[in-house]
């Protein structure tokens, strides 16, 4: 299923009539008209009737169907949460009345399950023991609730389900999408005979839509299912971009409020505790209590540091790159349900690990095959933006997490420059000054160029423990870029190719820097094979570099040694022995 403006799909349904006379179950799948396909998106629904055998079968499908009818045939103005409840309550009334009035169809119901896959979301609307779940990862969750009777022999007794009543209640909920999540929409007679974990186990084979509905089903039905069983899955393979305009409205709306403190509940998030916090933005550790405690961290701005609209801004770019660049080696922005967001800040996942500054710090050496692996790595971040035509802008240290299994994350991308993003230019240029290349002190406002450079600083620091190769510079300041440091001046351990590598990197000229940070890549992969017989020679570190320490305490034992034996030697009488001297009287008689 592929719309523009919308998620591109592949489903797949399977029913069985199981053991009984009849199926009264139904499912379907919905496309939208041509003239509302941009805005209307997908419905996939599953109900199961209840009553007589003429009266379930007919309750399901009309439920089904007239959802799907009303949904595309109501005007789009109307909220999504007002157009299901118009949807799925005139089918309520229909059914309601018609079971009433037909002996046919007596006592007629139906659950309902559906799902509206529009844009970058999916809508929920559910009433009765049908179930949603939804597979993200490896981690498979239940979204609706069973609307059944506790106690024994009493969990098969719905006390709310289409048709029962006048009125109708359902349970409406929002969830962001993201590419892979698949969903199963199924029937009691499925979930009902099958453990949660063999649900799981066959969702997490990531079959094909048909393939897995069918081993849902027939697993179902040799495990013993009295029911009818019917199993809907849709796979999501790929996102529309979010609109920017609709992420500022959005954004635009929270407002700007003092940071939480530690233990304060905020929109289903329980601050668990400060991690950092810098001169614009500080970052707590969270729990979110809506899925389970899972943790993530959320990023508050600063009041009164920066202008409103500054920080709006950067908001906006997180949420616009977290929508189109989705790489292994980039840190993720969540997207929020509708109407969970009281305030402005953003939520990423919790990645474990430290920084790369930190990691400077604590182990300053690094060897040449674990730097080179972390290079390579950090070029595909910034290779990820790159390919997205956004530029980082503040490529550091700091913004590298090193996961413990030897992942790794690029983060803060509230000052990544976008294309055709219309910037101030009388706003000072953005970054971190000691990464900054020069022509960004001329008035450059970003480049891959410019990244380049500060990759390649990143990485020199990497490999020099910390050293930076044309020194620090200090904000404000107009720093001149002469000839850098040789690496090998900080690590005479390393290749000459390495050290000719990174200079290229971090050139003044942006013409004789790689042209990007493929190319840089490419040239690390092929030193590193090729450049064995180039490395200078390794040597013992001699007890000066090695331990500066113990060096002068055993120059100053030494020198102490030293000038004891002088101060012994010059407080003793002279003399000389008799034998020498009668020596020296019968060498003068022989002259």
């Amino acid at each position: 299923m592929t719309i523009s403006g919308q998620p591109v799909l592949r489903a797949a349904i399977v029913t069985l009539q199981g053991r009984r006379e009849d199926n009264q179950d139904f499912a379907a799948i919905a496309e939208p008209p041509l003239r509302d396909a941009a805005a209307r998106g997908f419905v996939a629904a599953v109900a199961d009737g209840i009553g007589g055998a003429r009266g379930g079968r007919v309750a399901a499908e009309v439920s089904v169907r007239g959802f799907m009818e009303a949904y595309y045939g109501l005007p789009e103005t109307l909220g999504m949460e007002q157009l299901l409840d118009r949807c799925l309550g005139s089918v309520n009334r229909w059914v309601h009345a018609m079971g009433r009035v037909d002996p046919e169809l007596a006592h007629m119901g139906t659950t309902f399950s559906g799902l509206i896959f529009r844009g970058r979301r999916a809508y929920l609307a559910h009433v009765g023991d049908s179930r949603i779940y939804r597979l993200r990862g490896d981690d498979p969750e239940l979204l609706t609730l069973d609307h059944t009777l506790s106690g024994p022999g009493l969990d098969h007794v719905l006390y709310r389900a289409v048709g029962l009543d006048p009125g109708l209640r359902i349970d409406y909920s929002v969830y962001p999408l993201e590419p892979h999540d698949r969903f199963l929409l199924c029937s009691d007679g499925l979930h009902g005979s099958l453990e949660q974990e063999q649900i799981k186990a066959i969702l997490q084979e990531r079959a094909t839509p048909e393939t897995t509905a069918e081993a849902l089903a027939l697993r179902a039905f040799e495990q013993g299912s009295q029911d009818n069983i019917t199993a809907l899955v849709v796979d999501v393979i790929a996102l529309p971009p979010a609109e920017r305009q609709t992420l500022r409205l959005a954004i635009e709306t929270l407002p700007l409020l003092e940071l939480p403190k530690t233990g304060e509940m905020m929109d289903g998030y329980r601050m668990e505790r400060l991690l950092s916090s810098g001169r614009y933005s500080a970052l707590f550790l969270a729990a979110d209590t809506l899925s389970q405690g899972k943790p993530v961290v959320v990023k508050f701005p600063h009041p009164r540091v920066a202008s409103e609209r500054e920080y709006y801004d950067a908001f906006v770019r997180e949420a616009w790159i977290g929508a189109r660049v989705k790489s292994p080696w980039v840190g993720e922005v969540l997207e929020q349900p509708p109407g969970r967001q009281t305030r402005l800040y953003s939520v990423m996942p919790f990645y474990p690990g430290v920084t790369l500054e930190y990691a400077l710090v604590q182990r300053p050496r690094i060897d040449l095959e674990a730097g080179i692996d972390l290079a390579l790595k950090l070029c595909k971040a910034v290779h990820a933006l790159h390919r997205q035509q956004i530029v980082h802008r503040d490529i550091k240290p700091d913004n590298v997490l090193l996961e413990p299994g030897g992942g790794l994350k690029l983060l803060d991308l509230g000052i990544a420059r976008l294309p055709a993003w219309d910037e101030d230019q009388a706003d000072p240029v953005p970054g971190t000054p000691s990464y900054m290349a020069p022509e960004m002190f001329q008035g450059e406002r970003g480049s891959i160029a410019t990244d380049v450079f500060a990759l390649g600083v990143t990485l020199y620091r990497m490999f020099a423990g910390g050293a930076y190769p044309y020194g620090e510079v200090e904000p404000f300041s107009r720093p001149r870029f002469s000839v850098p440091k040789p690496l090998t001046a900080h690590r005479p351990d390393l290749p000459a190719w390495l050290d000719a590598v990174l200079t290229r990197a971090i050139a003044a000229d942006p013409a004789q820097r790689p042209a990007d940070a493929v190319e840089l890549a490419y040239e690390l992969e092929a030193g590193l094979e090729k450049g064995g017989g180039r490395r200078s020679p390794r040597r013992r570190l001699p007890l000066y570099e090695r331990n500066p320490l113990q060096f002068w305490k055993a120059v100053a034992a030494l020198l102490l040694t030293l000038l004891t034996v002088a101060g012994l030697r010059l407080s003793l009488p002279s003399c000389r022995p008799a034998g020498a001297a009668l020596h020296l009287k019968k060498t003068l008689e022989s002259r």
